[in-house]
């Protein structure tokens, strides 16, 4: 069987590119699916007992299935959290995920935002949550961090979207201000997170493995020109990509004008992109160091994929209904180390 480590060593040898496999496998064993709790503060409690369930089955899924999945604790948030730190009111709906609602529409209001502390109560229920799930697992455990947007993700939801628009005009300086204190504050929590949880982590999304570095949700890009991109976004890809060493992005925007840019950015090992462009996105993307996920594809859909672009790195994620087809997905679609 295939031990954690060696699962590991894998997922290090696609990223960096090295001769071998091409191809890493998630089997989504569906009779282990564990019902979903919002991640609402007062739900605490639940989403400690689903993330300790879920580390538990895939600890023993390990047992028998020989994917490249590796257990991890669970501490997905929603998209709220950095924009609720900063001091956004957030609507929780009764059977949907949390957001911020914006609380500045002005560039003087701007100026007057302040970078909050690690103890702005979102941030410390995170800690507070990762800290117990943690301790009861022991050291050396995988742990998925909360929903992490990028700055001008996260400028978005605290600045009203309508006139942030305008700003980016009107008032670049007001804009590219409020994005750095944004990376400030996300900055200092990662930081924080990687010391006390190891710089090993699964991603935010979708749920890849990463030795070091940072995956974060971009998907503003797709309402600016290539020009905007390049003034506000791709410094504070550059800089995240550097400081933590390499970077993970999931983009669900119409992106297709900002691929070019995106190869700017240094050490970029991961990208998820919106279904609809994955036709285009193999060919351009796929035989460079970058890892491709069509996410939870059929298994038809794989199998066109796989023959089109064989060449490509390709993340593979597909469901089983029994412990068969898992087995079977495995022996089908994993190649050997050469």
């Amino acid at each position: 069987m295939k031990t954690i480590q060696d699962r590991k060593r894998r997922w290090c040898r696609v990223m960096a590119g090295e001769p071998g496999p091409r191809r890493l496998l998630m089997v989504r064993y569906e009779p282990d699916v564990v019902p979903w709790a919002w991640p609402l503060s007062q739900n605490i409690p639940q989403r400690i007992d689903r993330a300790w369930i879920q580390y538990e089955q895939a600890m023993k899924r390990l047992e028998w299935l020989e994917d490249d999945s590796i257990p991890w604790l669970d501490c997905l948030s929603g998209t709220e959290i950095f924009a609720e730190a900063f001091g956004c009111s957030v609507h929780a709906p009764d059977n949907d995920m949390p957001f911020a609602l914006p609380m500045i529409e002005t560039a003087e209001e701007a100026e007057k935002v302040r970078v909050p502390s690690l103890d702005a109560p979102p941030l410390r229920r995170l800690f507070d949550m990762a800290d117990k799930l943690v301790h009861r697992a022991g050291p050396g455990v995988l742990v998925r961090p909360p929903d992490i947007q990028s700055p001008m993700d996260i400028a978005a939801l605290i600045w009203n979207k309508t006139e942030l628009c305008c700003a980016l005009v009107e008032s670049p300086e007001a804009v590219k201000e409020l994005a750095f204190k944004v990376r400030q504050l996300l900055t200092a929590f990662l930081d924080e997170w990687f010391r006390r949880y190891g710089r090993e982590f699964i991603a935010h999304f979708p749920e890849y493995y990463m030795p070091y570095g940072i995956t974060l949700s971009e998907d503003e890009i797709g309402m600016v020109n290539t020009e905007m991109f390049d003034e506000f976004f791709l410094p504070e890809l550059v800089y995240l990509s550097e400081h933590f060493g390499q970077i993970g992005i999931h983009c669900c925007a119409d992106s297709r004008h900002q691929w070019e840019g995106l190869l700017k950015i240094p050490n970029l090992r991961f990208l998820n992109l919106k279904r609809e462009l994955n036709e285009e996105a193999y060919p351009f993307f796929g035989n460079t160091t970058i890892i491709q996920q069509h996410f939870q594809s059929t298994e038809e859909e794989w199998d066109r994929v796989i023959h089109d672009n064989p060449g490509a790195r390709l993340y593979i994620d597909v469901k089983a209904k029994t412990r068969d087809d898992a087995l079977r997905l495995v022996e089908k679609y994993t190649e050997a180390d050469l």
